[in-house]
């Protein structure tokens, strides 16, 4: 579903804690870039209503802050929260997206039609590569 900030920060701000800052270790100062306010974001619930994902888009065209939690992966979670990112991409009329993909999880970007490009590099201390996706 497509979420607000700050209507449901604290939604997004457990599940991106919960897999960025505690199971990733990536520093809260990184986390939290405070543009969260200009973003699109989506989340996804368990029938429960237990927030379980989440992702943004910003305003240029970048997609971040995917995360699904542990339990919840391998579900079709991730594909329906990008589905939903790429849906409001094309809504704005952006010509392309663009996200900086850990490399395990380059596969799954593919999938959508993303495309690698440029040299691997750390970000908090992870390899990722930035892909790609014309949207027109």
């Amino acid at each position: 579903m497509r979420a607000a900030w700050p209507r449901d920060e604290l939604l997004l701000r457990g599940v991106r804690a919960a897999v960025f800052i505690d199971e990733q270790r990536v520093p809260p100062v990184l986390e939290w870039d405070g543009r969260d306010g200009a973003c699109a974001h989506v989340l996804a619930c368990d029938a429960t209503g237990i927030a379980i994902g989440t992702g943004r888009l910003l305003p240029e065209g970048k997609i971040g802050r995917m995360a699904v939690l542990h339990t919840a992966r391998a579900h079709g979670v991730g594909a329906a929260l990008m589905g939903e990112l790429l849906a409001i991409a094309r809504e704005r009329g952006l010509p392309e997206v663009e996200l900086s993909a850990q490399t395990h999880a380059l596969g799954f970007y593919a999938r959508f039609g993303f495309v690698a490009e440029g040299a691997e590099y750390e970000d908090a201390g992870i390899p990722h590569r930035r892909m790609r996706l014309a949207l027109r």
